[in-house]
């Protein structure tokens, strides 16, 4: 630990910061270094994806957890990259159900297979609109039709002859008229008038109406058989229609049947469409000739012949890699369109459209975890997908019963995947705890590093990290300068020398900035005052609240001292942490002690304001000092500590230290330098623990201090075991380099009471005693006064209630 000659617990300069020398690259700009093909420091976690993806079973899928900004989302799909496929490839089609129409069939191919059958398919329904009517418009069908049409138009005209013959012979006459046929008596051959036929002799009368009835039945004998003669003649139509359709189609559906001979389900479904096509040929003819011309009605749409494409793998052969970003119950499984028709809504499989699961199918799914959680019903779906495995396309309404409309029951589509989810820690064991299927769906938890080793290897590695971003992001190379400052950042983003980040976007942000201003300035490179002018704006857009906190300190709204000394007070420092900003303030700490029964106050927690951490550290200093002084001291006195002007919650146990040194300051009777600040916790042992946040609590106060004019006497007191952890402000490190500012590092309570009193905290002699000056042995001495005086209190009240028995007595 550097530190300055006058006090080894005075740190240098030197320490404050971790420079990266820029002369350790060999580039002169990083468009000299390749790209980096590899995620430096994540050994960790590229090794779990690998076995995740590579081990086989049911339930290895992963969940990728991590801070975010890491990139684990690139860094997972860059790994996924080139991957062969799981298994073979294969395209999904859904097509017509000829048999149940609801419930369309799901079709299996080759990758790049379905889009060629789709194509087919189409081109097959062209040819038959051009040779089923071709065929149907043929002389030789004409001729035909006519001879079927021929045969029983003469079957009729020769059965009413002959019922014509009859009835003359009978003498009576068929009649044709506007209303159908009529049975009149004649007389050599003429119709007979109503009264001509009365003059008739009533024999002849009567054997003339006996013959017209018995005409009459025979004639609705024969108009009875009409219909029947009509079917069978339509049969023939029928079977003819069939014959010539056949004729037309069966060469195209043998080719394609012969093509796609070795897929089994193709094969059927293709016979499928051609007993369709030859039941309803009346479909490809022209809705205006057509039907009237050969007695045909107007059949179904052809578009039930179409292939609906519902994954297609005719890419490079490699594992499809599939991100969905909003990963609602349909973009997850699919959907079923409608459309309006005549009032109501309706649909077929044409309408079915596919999911990411869909184009997943074989390789690898991506997912959001918060996303995938918040949608309804998605997290259920995808563990049903994945316990069935296959996917079925419904709609949410179908599935929870909620609507009555037309829908479709699509074939489930077997599927073979990994789902990568990605999301945080917390999501991660929070559904290891509630969730039982969890850990039996996703076995692979990939876990990504939140900051890796600054060794010079990494810091290499993050060169070439850097001139991939900016080569990614097509930005100006950066110089070895720039490179290097950007690295310094990194390990500031993480608060320690010995550490980088890896939010890789918190790094990307600041090269794209950086360049902004390289932009501006007309360079060609990236150098570091560019990067430094990225920082600077950063912190300057976010820094209002900063700002006015602080302005609140100077203008002494907020009482903060920065010179003097006061007993029982002392600086202590705290961290705001909102909306991507983080900056340090000081806050007043104070300690009142009496004469009481051992209790110390904690008026933040009394309040409720105090949280359960800050509480456990002012129970923890209250042991330290009930240990440290009471073994032999009953302990006869009261304390209160609180955070002056502390309006909202505090939280945390790094005050511990401070408040401390507040009550061992008011039990002493001696002042604490106002100059300075203190941070850290403390353990019940007085030792100095580290605390986060360090940096930014330091830079706090010294922008009050330098506001109000450095002194040379104000400082920070920090835990010892902080150091490793400083990477201050260029200002900061500049003024404690020119002795305006001083930064202590301690390791023990005593050590601190020694920097903030100016007065050793002594050391107990073989007796247990501490030197009388010390401020331990002052504290030592107040108590035993505070006992004493509790021992005469107590005394005196025995001595008052014995002289009031006697009275009474």
């Amino acid at each position: 630990m550097p530190s300055s000659d006058s006090d080894p617990r005075k740190l240098s300069a030197n320490a404050l910061f971790k420079r990266c020398d820029p002369s350790v690259f060999g580039f002169a700009t990083t468009s000299d270094l390749p790209d980096l093909d590899k995620a430096i420091g994540q050994q960790r976690a590229i090794a779990a994806l690998e076995f995740g993806v590579q081990m086989a079973g049911d339930g290895y899928n992963l969940y990728v957890l991590g801070k975010a900004g890491s990139h684990r989302r690139r860094i997972a799909e860059d790994f996924l990259a080139g991957l062969a496929p799981r298994e073979a490839l294969a395209d999904w089609c859904y097509v017509n159900n000829f048999d149940d129409e609801r419930k369309p069939v799901a079709l299996r191919f080759p990758a790049g297979n379905a889009r060629a059958f789709k194509q087919d398919m189409a081109a097959l329904v062209e040819e038959l609109v051009v040779a089923i009517p071709a065929a149907f418009e043929s002389e030789h069908y004409r001729n035909r039709l006519a001879e079927i049409g021929q045969e029983y138009e003469e079957l009729h005209r020769a059965k009413m002859e002959a019922l014509q013959e009859e009835a003359q012979r009978h003498g009576v006459s068929l009649a044709s008229t506007p209303h159908g046929f009529a049975i009149a008596p004649t007389e050599d051959g003429k119709l007979l008038s109503d009264e001509a036929f009365d003059k008739l002799p009533e024999e002849r009368k009567e054997r003339t109406r006996a013959a017209m009835q018995e005409m009459t039945e025979k004639l609705r004998g024969h108009i009875e058989e009409l219909p029947e003669w009509n079917k069978q003649r339509l049969e023939r139509v029928k079977a003819l229609n069939r014959e010539v359709a056949e004729h037309a189609v069966s060469g195209v559906f043998e080719r394609l049947q012969q093509r796609y001979s070795d897929l089994e389900p193709v094969v059927r479904h293709l016979e499928q469409c051609r007993d369709d096509v030859l039941e309803n040929a009346r479909t490809f003819l022209p809705q205006e000739s057509g039907p009237a011309v050969f007695g045909m009605s107007a059949g179904p749409s052809p578009r039930r012949y179409d292939v609906n494409v519902i994954v297609d793998q005719s890419t490079d052969g490699l594992a499809p890699i599939v991100y969905e970003g909003n990963p609602t119950y349909q973009n997850l499984l699919g959907r079923i369109e409608h459309v309006p028709q005549f009032g109501a809504l309706v649909t077929d499989f044409s309408m079915i459209r596919p999911g990411a699961v869909h184009r997943a199918n074989g390789g690898y799914l991506l997912l959001d975890a918060e996303r995938l959680l918040s949608e309804p019903f998605a997290w259920a779906s995808l563990k049903r997908m994945l316990f069935d495995k296959a996917v079925r396309v419904e709609s949410l309404g179908q599935q929870l019963s909620l609507v009555s409309t037309v829908t479709l029951e699509p074939d489930p589509i077997p599927v073979d995947l990994k789902v990568i989810v990605i999301g945080s820690r917390y999501l991660y064991y929070l559904l290891c705890e509630l969730d039982p299927d969890f850990r039996d769906l996703f076995k692979v938890a990939a876990d990504f590093e939140d900051e890796i080793d600054r060794s010079d290897d990494n810091v290499q590695a993050y060169g070439q990290l850097i001139a991939t971003l900016a080569r990614r992001e097509k930005l100006r190379p950066l110089t070895a300068a720039g490179v290097a400052r950007v690295i310094e950042h990194g390990s500031r983003l993480i608060d320690d020398t010995e550490k980088l980040s890896t939010r890789l976007r918190d790094i990307s942000d600041l090269v794209r900035e950086s360049d902004h201003y390289a932009g501006k300035d007309g360079h060609s490179a990236i150098d570091a005052t560019h990067v430094q002018a990225a920082i600077d704006a950063q912190a300057q857009r976010l820094g209002r609240l900063r700002e006015s906190s602080h302005e609140q300190i100077i203008r002494e709204s907020v009482l903060i001292d920065t010179a003097g000394e006061r007993i029982g007070q002392v600086n202590g420092l705290s961290v705001i942490n909102l909306g991507g900003t983080r900056f340090g303030q000081p806050s007043r700490i104070t300690a009142n002690v009496w004469l009481g029964d051992g209790k110390i106050v904690d008026i933040e927690r009394e309040t409720e304001l105090g949280g359960p951490v800050h509480s456990k550290g002012v129970l923890i200093l209250s042991s330290y000092v009930s240990a440290i002084f009471s073994p032999g001291i009953p302990v006869s006195f009261s304390a209160s500590l609180v955070f002056e002007q502390s309006y909202g919650g505090v939280e945390g146990d790094s005050a511990s230290l401070a408040e401390t040194c507040a009550l061992l300051s008011a039990l002493a009777d001696l002042p604490i330098r106002q100059s300075l600040a203190v941070t850290g916790s403390m353990n019940q042992r007085g030792q100095v623990q580290v605390i986060g946040g360090v940096n930014e609590k330091i830079e706090g106060f010294f922008d009050i201090c330098r506001a109000r004019g450095l002194s040379g006497e104000q400082g920070v007191v920090i835990p010892a075991g902080n150091v490793k952890h400083l990477m201050l402000h260029a200002d900061v490190v500049e003024a404690v380099r020119d002795g305006r500012f001083s930064i202590y590092a301690v390791e023990s309570i005593d050590e601190a009471v020694d920097v903030l009193m100016g007065v050793a905290a002594g050391q107990p002699d073989d007796e247990g005693d501490y030197p009388i000056e010390s401020v331990y042995g002052r504290v030592t001495q107040r108590l035993i006064a505070f006992a004493q005086q509790r021992k005469a209190f107590e005394r005196d009240d025995k001595d008052e209630h014995r002289i009031v028995k006697l009275d009474e007595g």
